[in-house]
């Protein structure tokens, strides 16, 4: 089994019903269980489009699949839950990231693990932060990635965790 984290995040209707269905869905797959679930964080949108604040979580799963298929599962999840990408950037009702898989590092098409913008990122890195502080990137700690960002805007708002 391969550790990996993923980063959840929505702001279209039920936003925390959303990250729930996407965890439960995730754990329920064959070759996937959910080993880590962070805290609930509200964030101001990121990128050039207007939108509502976002609802984001991370989580750790064990899994058998490969990284191409835990990105292709996460692809569906967010189509299952009515996922449209009409808009670079713009609002979503989930949106699932592949941000690491084990040590691995990949750069193919559609599929660039360690996620390529997720250092600059503090609505992953807090709740990334939370469950794996300690998890090393290009020499650095996620708890260090973390020292870097701006977390003014983030709220914790609740618990995932079931």
């Amino acid at each position: 089994m391969i550790d990996a984290y993923l980063g959840l995040g929505s702001n279209l209707g039920d936003r925390e019903a959303m990250l729930r269905a996407a965890i439960a869905a995730l754990d329920a797959t064959p070759g996937v269980r959910v080993t880590a679930i962070s805290s609930l964080y509200e964030t101001p949108p990121w990128g050039p489009v207007p939108q509502g604040p976002y609802l984001n979580a991370c989580v750790g799963i064990a899994t058998s699949l490969s990284a191409r298929k835990v990105l292709e599962l996460s692809l569906a999840i967010e189509r299952d839950h009515g996922r449209e990408r009409a808009i670079r950037w713009g609002p979503r009702t989930l949106d699932i990231d592949v941000l690491l898989y084990g040590d691995e590092a990949i750069d193919e098409e559609g599929l660039i693990v360690p996620h390529p913008r997720m250092a600059e990122r503090a609505f992953v890195l807090v709740p990334l932060a939370e469950i794996a502080p300690e998890l090393m990137i290009e020499g650095k700690t996620i708890a260090a990635m973390l020292n870097g960002v701006e977390t003014a805007e983030i709220r914790k708002v609740g618990n995932l965790a079931v």
